[in-house]
């Protein structure tokens, strides 16, 4: 199958083995073994990915930089084939290989507020050793990924445009959503803040997009193709969202959806180790912020999907989109209720 696409990398298919590797939902992921060396070939999704020349400019970029501004750090960049490009385009898609990181590991869920410490650490390193990089020179990779008031016109056009019967379900979702509309306010303030500038952020802080050494410690951050100019809330949110509550944004049991405090402040400690002298102090005032933008963004989406008859994620049972929604306000309702304890 990878006879063609190994070759051009300089590799002997015949002293090869290649497996099906990680959880990734988006790319399809193998790990490629050979006598020497192992590494991993990723096939990009052009579905989520229309361009993926930008993400490899955007690789190469930022291994320029990198390269002289800290060459220390474990940048995890594509290998250059043998004719010289390190994106392969063929009549079966676009493939990247990378190297693998002996040694390293990666957890699909946290099991300690330590490994939230050490994966905040490890985002905010990314963006602290990428500050002196004009973030405004990288590609979108995907446009407006993270725009709220987008987020927020598109789910008032699915209401709009909803079946009557979704709509009248869903009265209670939506009703909640418009009563939090200062969330979409507060972000209009951020983006228009001269004091909040735009750099260079992830926006996809999963705790599988880090990896660890033997002893639990952060090695560096993985799964580039969504980095992009941003606002620093967009990393920090999402690591809110996705470490703060042991259940996952799939439990229909809603009784099994809190807020761990400890986590929010391993995150919190981990980043501003990092951050702290970078962030200025207007960034500062909107870090409780980021996880209610986050966490609404994505009720939001989920609630327009289901209004549109599920068109973008999909559904695997009927109301998963809508059972996903109200997973996200059950959350955001969880948080809220906690806003002013979390920084004591």
């Amino acid at each position: 199958m990878f006879e063609n696409i190994l070759r051009i990398y300089g590799l002997n298919p015949d002293e090869t083995n290649v497996q099906q590797f990680g959880d990734g939902l988006i790319n399809h992921t193998w790990k490629v073994e050979t006598k020497k060396e192992n590494y991993i070939l990723q096939k990009v999704n052009t579905e989520v990915f229309k361009k993926p020349v930008d993400i490899d400019e955007n690789l190469t970029m930022l291994r320029n930089y990198l390269s002289k501004a800290n060459p220390e750090y474990l940048f995890i960049s594509p290998v250059s084939a043998s004719n010289g490009q390190s994106l392969i385009h063929t009549d079966a898609g676009y493939y990247r290989l990378f190297p693998f990181v002996d040694g390293s590991t990666s957890v699909n869920a946290l099991t300690s507020k330590d490994e939230a410490y050490e994966a905040a650490k490890q985002f905010g390193k990314f963006s602290k050793i990428l500050a002196g990089f004009k973030a405004e020179e990288l590609n979108i990779t995907i446009p407006n990924f993270h725009n709220l008031i987008l987020r927020y016109e598109q789910f008032t056009e699915a209401c709009r445009n909803s079946s009557s019967e979704r709509l009248e379900k869903a009265t209670e979702c939506i009703n909640f959503i418009n009563e939090h509309q200062d969330i979409v306010n507060t972000y209009r303030e951020i983006i228009s803040n001269k004091n909040i500038p735009l750099r260079v952020i992830h926006h996809d802080t999963k705790i599988n997009n880090v990896l660890f050494d033997g002893q639990n410690k952060g090695l560096c951050v993985i799964d580039l193709d969504t980095v992009m100019p941003g606002y620093f809330i967009s990393d920090v949110g999402d690591m809110m969202r996705t470490y703060l509550c042991p259940a996952t944004e799939e439990e229909t049991d809603f009784s099994k959806i809190h807020i761990r405090k400890e986590f929010f402040k391993a995150i919190y400690d981990g980043y501003m180790e990092e951050m702290a002298t970078v962030l200025t102090d207007d960034e500062k005032q909107y870090f409780n912020y980021a996880g209610k933008f986050i966490i609404y963004m994505q009720a939001i989406r989920f609630l327009a999907d289901y209004l549109q008859n599920d068109v973008y994620y999909g559904a695997k049972y009927e109301d998963h989109n809508f059972n996903r929604a109200k997973n996200q306000i059950v959350l955001l309702q969880a948080y809220l209720k906690l806003e002013k304890e979390l920084m004591n």
